[in-house]
């Protein structure tokens, strides 16, 4: 059994959680806003919807490309080194994307090094260095407050943006996210001392526990689902301000929208977080996938309105990133938390792909047709599929991660 922290080992625990928390917080928040310069810059620029998305969608795939080769160098060398350079690549990302003049400039800028520096700043890389200082026992919950922090993020930033591009542009508005992204390098910083693991050490190489994960079946279903997550998450973020002006509403109404995905996100983080530390994890994403299907569903059906609006940005909240605490929960209790980043960096490329196809679908989609309205019923369809292929996951830690575990 593991001793309890001293005095001191608790002060260091809280130092690295709170620098995770304002990682996510930061990552999360600005780039969760750049929907809102769709309009803007396409206006600006004389660029169509699906220039802006590709450069997004580019993002995205890049993001998931790159996620799992953060998570190897993570694992090995420890995640301070690999924010630092992905809260450079970021700042300068979102800086070329002021100054792009072209869509090949937009899709170097805001696709290629934002995609890198989220890929290095990324979320699967803050949570498993919290895995690493954190028990089993407590595992879940703090899993669910990073991601709640993320989500403060995007409560904050998204009218924090909307006021700047209002007020000064949203040439001078992306400047200044660029200042604020180059914070995320003193704060990985302090994730330096969160490399000492509290399970049984594993002798078992990466290509060993690649293997393993890649014949394991609930890894792939687990990897499949993960690719819904995606697809709404991104065609959401990117394309929903805009179409909430195409139903005729104000712009403010989507900037607010997104700040309530954000605020609804931080209870549903949370209140998954509790329930996978009492409840079976793949359960809750069953449930959260049924979901968000049904919401999409009665947004569709219900009339046009601001209420109905921030109605459906609620409860799409209270599903967004709720995903996450247990999707990571199931992997780090399947194969134990030694080459968390790693692993998880797959489950992530998946969503990724799907984040790829949400924001450059949605945009093509809306260039051929003139609506979003096939995007929203793909939605719909997607969550059914997901909600289904979560219910045979067994989440049950390998004979191999018991045995380790009953002989300390």
């Amino acid at each position: 059994m593991t001793p309890p922290p001293t005095y001191h080992g608790r002060i260091a625990v809280t130092a690295i959680i709170a620098a995770a928390c304002l990682i996510t917080f930061i990552a999360f928040g600005v780039r969760f806003s750049f929907g809102l310069y769709l309009e803007p810059m396409t206006s600006a620029n004389g660029w169509s919807r699906e220039t802006f998305a590709l450069a997004m969608a580019i993002q995205n795939l890049l993001w998931g490309v790159a996620v799992p080769v953060a998570g190897m160098i993570a694992d090995r060398y420890g995640t301070a080194r690999v924010v630092v350079v992905g809260g450079v690549l970021y700042s300068a990302g979102v800086a070329g994307m002021a100054m792009s003049d072209s869509g090949l400039a937009l899709y170097l800028s805001g696709g290629i090094l934002v995609g890198l520096g989220a890929a290095f700043c990324s979320f699967s890389l803050v949570l498993a260095a919290i895995a690493r200082i954190i028990g089993p026992e407590r595992r879940s919950l703090a899993f669910g407050l990073g991601t709640a922090a993320g989500s403060l993020g995007q409560v904050v930033f998204s009218p924090i943006n909307q006021a700047l591009i209002s007020n000064f542009g949203w040439y001078d508005s992306l400047l200044l996210m660029s200042v604020v992204s180059l914070v995320l390098v003193p704060l990985a910083l302090s994730l330096r001392g969160g490399s000492a693991s509290r399970e049984p050490v594993s002798d078992q190489s990466l290509t060993e526990a690649l293997g393993e994960a890649m014949s394991h079946r609930s890894y792939l279903l687990l990897t499949a689902g993960f690719f819904v997550c995606g697809f709404h998450v991104a065609f959401i973020t990117v394309h929903f301000p805009t179409y909430v002006t195409d139903l005729g509403l104000p712009a403010r109404a989507g900037a607010y929208a997104l700040s309530l995905v954000g605020l609804f996100n931080i209870i549903g983080s949370l209140i998954s977080g509790a329930f996978g530390q009492r409840y079976p994890k793949k359960v809750g994403l069953s449930g959260i996938y049924f979901g968000r299907a049904l919401v999409i569903c009665g947004f569709l059906i219900v009339p046009a309105s601001e209420l109905n609006v921030y109605l459906f940005a609620a409860s799409m909240g209270l599903l967004w990133l709720s995903t996450v605490p247990l999707t990571t929960g199931i992997v780090a209790q399947i194969f134990g938390i030694r080459f968390m980043a790693t692993l998880f960096g797959f489950v992530f490329l998946s969503h990724q792909v799907g984040s790829f196809l949400g924001v450059w679908l949605g945009g093509l989609i809306h260039d051929r047709t003139g609506s979003y309205d096939a995007m929203w019923w793909a939605g719909v369809g997607f969550g059914l599929f997901a909600a289904i292929v979560h219910l045979p996951i067994n989440d049950s830690p390998l004979a191999r991660l018991r045995m380790a575990r009953a002989g300390n």
